[in-house]
C-alpha cells in the first residue's frame, strides 16, 4: 500500500487528525463490535481486568495497572499498541511526531511555512509509537521531559529559551503514541512532579521557560503495592491525576495457571519430543505457587510471580531430559522425583519473611513441594487417616475398608528404593513390585496410559509419606520408601516428615 508523500497528497486523501485516545477508543469499539479479544494470550482477566481496561480506554483515561509481580501488567500495556492505527503520518524529520495538519513543534511549523503543500510526509508504524521506561532512582527530568542543549545554543547562536536548542526527552518524543512507566513508585517524588502538567494540561515546561508543547499521549503506568512501603510511593497529587487505577491479580484456578504456564513455556523442540509431561506434574507445579502465596514463610505482600511456575516446570522437564540422556533413552516421562530438582527455580522468586530466612531458602522450597504433594493427593485420593479410622471403627479389619492397607502393609517388611536416574523400564518394574499399588491407582483413575501410570503410583507413595502412612528418605539420588517407624528410629526419615 502506498501512502501520500506530501502534505498536499495527504489532504486529498481525506485524512483528518484525531488524538491518540480517540484512535484507541475507535479501534476498541471496532474490536468489540467484531467480537475480537482485546488481548491475545492474557487469561483469567476476562471478567475483571479486561472490562475495567476497556472502560478506561472508552473514557479516554490515563491508566495505572496496580498488582503484584508476574501479573502481566507490562504485557497488557505493550498489547495496547494493537489498538493504534497501523500507520500514522508525520512531518518528515520531526522529533516529536508532528501531525502534518496539527503541528506543535517549531521545526514542523517552519517546514510547513517553507514548503506548504509540498512538505514531505513520513509514515510511522504503530509498533514505533510505543515507548517504555523503567522507573529507577537515577531517572532525571531531562530524561523524561528534556533540557536546553548548550552545544546547540552555541552553534546556532540562540538563547536557551528558544525551542530550537531543546533536546527533547522521552515524553515529547512519544507525542501521538503510548508512553509506559513501569514501577512508578520507584520514580523519585521530584521527578513525579514533572508529570503533573502533562497529565492534567497535556503540555510541558522546560527549565521554567515559556515553551509549551500540547502533547497528545496515552499514559500507562504499572506499580507493585509492595513498592509503596519498601521503595517509594506514588505521590498523592500524581495519583489523583491518573484517572483509572486497575487492580490485577493471579489466576484464580489451577486450570488457568496451567494454561498460562503452558503458553509461556519455552522448551526446545527436541526436548518437547523427548520428554512427556503428565497433567499431574503440571498440577503439582501450579500448586507449589499457590502454597507459596499462602505460606507463612513467604512475604505475601511481595507476591509469587507466574515466572515461578514457568521456571519450575522447565526445571522438572530438564531433570527428566538429563536422566534420559544419561540412560540413552529416546523418550521419557517427568516423574515426581524430578520435582525435587525445582528448588533453584523457586529460590530467588519468593521473598522470605524472618521465619523463612531462618529456615533457609532450600528448606522452604522443599516444604512448599511437600505441601503441594500433600494437598493434591488429598484432592485425588481418599484421606488415608480417615480411611484408617473408619477401618478401626467398624471392627471388620482394615483390608475391607482401608484402600491403602495392602500398600502400607508391604512396607512392614520391605523397602522400595527408586533411583532418580533409573531407566523407565526399571522405574516401572520397581513401583509395580508394591502389591495393590497399581490397582489402587486404576480404581480411581482408570484413564491413565502405560507411560503415566507409574508416575501416579510413585505419587501415591509420596502422598502416603506426606501423610505419615509410610516412611520416606532421600539418600544420594535415591528415594527410599519403607516402614514409617523403622525410618524414624533409624534416623532416615526426611526433614519434612520429621517436622510433622
Amino acid at each position: 500500500m502506498s501512502h501520500p508523500s506530501t502534505l498536499g497528497e495527504l489532504k486529498k486523501s481525506g485524512y483528518r487528525p484525531r488524538s491518540v485516545k480517540e484512535e484507541l477508543r475507535a479501534n476498541l469499539i471496532t474490536r468489540i463490535r467484531t467480537k475480537q479479544p482485546l488481548f491475545e494470550g492474557i487469561h483469567g482477566y476476562e471478567h475483571t481486568v479486561v472490562p475495567a481496561l476497556e472502560r478506561a480506554i472508552l473514557a479516554g483515561h490515563s491508566i495505572n495497572l496496580l498488582g503484584l509481580r508476574g501479573q502481566a501488567k507490562t504485557r497488557m500495556a505493550r498489547s495496547l499498541v494493537q489498538l493504534l492505527d497501523e500507520w500514522m503520518p508525520v512531518v518528515a524529520g520531526s522529533e516529536v511526531n508532528d501531525d502534518p495538519l496539527a503541528p506543535i513543534s517549531r521545526y514542523a511549523k517552519d517546514q510547513l511555512d517553507i514548503h506548504g503543500d509540498n512538505t514531505p510526509i513520513a509514515w510511522v508504524h504503530r509498533n514505533d509509537r510505543y515507548t517504555e521506561k523503567l522507573a529507577t532512582p537515577d531517572v532525571t527530568v531531562a530524561d523524561l521531559i528534556g533540557d536546553s542543549d548548550p552545544i546547540k545554543a552555541a552553534n546556532l547562536k540562540l538563547d536557551y529559551s528558544d525551542e530550537r536548542v531543546i533536546h527533547f526527552g522521552l515524553v515529547p518524543r512519544s507525542h501521538r503514541g503510548i508512553f509506559v512507566i513501569n514501577e512508578l513508585p520507584d520514580l523519585q517524588p521530584r521527578i513525579q512532579v514533572a508529570l503533573f502538567n502533562i497529565l492534567q494540561e497535556g503540555d510541558v515546561q522546560i527549565r521554567g521557560f515559556k515553551l509549551r508543547l500540547p502533547l497528545d499521549i496515552q499514559f500507562v503506568f504499572t506499580a507493585n503495592p509492595e513498592d509503596y512501603t519498601n521503595r517509594g510511593a506514588i505521590i498523592t497529587p500524581l495519583k489523583d491525576r491518573i484517572q483509572s487505577q486497575i487492580l490485577t491479580h493471579y489466576p484464580p484456578t489451577i486450570e488457568l495457571g496451567m494454561r498460562i504456564t503452558a503458553q509461556e513455556l519455552r522448551s526446545p523442540q527436541d526436548q518437547v519430543r523427548r520428554v512427556r509431561v503428565p497433567d499431574l506434574i503440571r498440577v503439582l507445579v501450579e500448586r507449589i505457587a499457590l502454597e507459596a502465596r499462602e505460606s507463612d514463610y513467604v512475604d505475601r505482600k511481595s507476591g509469587v510471580s507466574a515466572r515461578l511456575t514457568i521456571s519450575a516446570l522447565e526445571s522438572a522437564i530438564s531433570a527428566a531430559e538429563l536422566r534420559a540422556l544419561r540412560t540413552g533413552e529416546e523418550r521419557t516421562t517427568v516423574r515426581i522425583a524430578d520435582l525435587f530438582a525445582v528448588g533453584p527455580a523457586i529460590n530467588g522468586k519468593i521473598e522470605l519473611v524472618y521465619e523463612g530466612e531462618q529456615e533457609g531458602a532450600e528448606k522452604v522450597a522443599r516444604h512448599l513441594l511437600s505441601q503441594a504433594l500433600r494437598n493434591v493427593f488429598l484432592e485425588l485420593f481418599p484421606d488415608p487417616e480417615k480411611a484408617r479410622r473408619r477401618a478401626k471403627a467398624d471392627g471388620k479389619g482394615r483390608t475391607a475398608q482401608d484402600p491403602y492397607a495392602g500398600v502400607v502393609a508391604h512396607f512392614d517388611d520391605h523397602a522400595v528404593e527408586l533411583p532418580q536416574d533409573a531407566p523407565d523400564a526399571m522405574y516401572t518394574r520397581m513401583v509395580q513390585e508394591v502389591p495393590g499399588l497399581e490397582d489402587l491407582v486404576r480404581s480411581r483413575h482408570a484413564y491413565l496410559d502405560a507411560a503415566e501410570l507409574p508416575v501416579w503410583m510413585e505419587f501415591v507413595l509420596h502422598g502416603l509419606a506426606e501423610l505419615s502412612r509410610v516412611g520416606r528418605a532421600d539418600l544420594d539420588g535415591v528415594t527410599r520408601f519403607s516402614d514409617l517407624m523403622g525410618s524414624v528410629f533409624s534416623g532416615e526419615e526426611d526433614g519434612e516428615a520429621g517436622d510433622r
